[in-house]
């Protein structure tokens, strides 16, 4: 080994971290340590909690499958509550609403051509019955 001029340092050992270099196993200049979060990351303020759906927005959604009429009257309700609280779940609400009146009017619709069916199925037999009397 070659004598070094005096006021240099003397060069680490192969394999050992030059002076001002952190040692193996810890972490670098800039780096985050054992349990810390990356740089440039933030933890969710306090006292701001985040905004949840509306439940209501949520049970419109499942009666318009369920029972289509209350659908409607949830949606309506919930869509009220979002406006004036700012919660999530406003497409909820009208997608319950769309679909509660899409099978609403269907059932009425229903109903409605049973009836006529009914009334011309009884009106055919009662026709036949007073005529078959006299």
């Amino acid at each position: 080994m070659s004598p070094q001029p005096p006021g240099l340092p003397a060069a680490p050992p192969p394999g050992q971290p030059g002076p001002g270099q952190p040692g193996p196993g810890q972490p670098g200049p800039g780096q985050p340590g054992p349990g810390q979060p990356p740089p440039g990351y933030y933890p969710p303020p306090y006292g701001y909690p985040p905004r949840g759906t509306n439940l209501l927005a949520i049970l419109a959604l499942v009666f318009a499958f369920v029972f289509a009429p209350a659908a409607i009257v949830l949606g309506h309700i919930a869509r009220r509550q979002i406006q004036q609280t700012g919660e999530d779940g406003d497409g909820l609400a009208l997608a319950g609403m769309i679909v509660g009146y899409v099978f609403t009017g269907m059932l009425v619709l229903f109903c409605l051509g049973y009836a006529v069916f009914l009334v011309a199925f009884l009106g055919i037999f009662g026709a036949a019955g007073a005529a078959g009397a006299g």
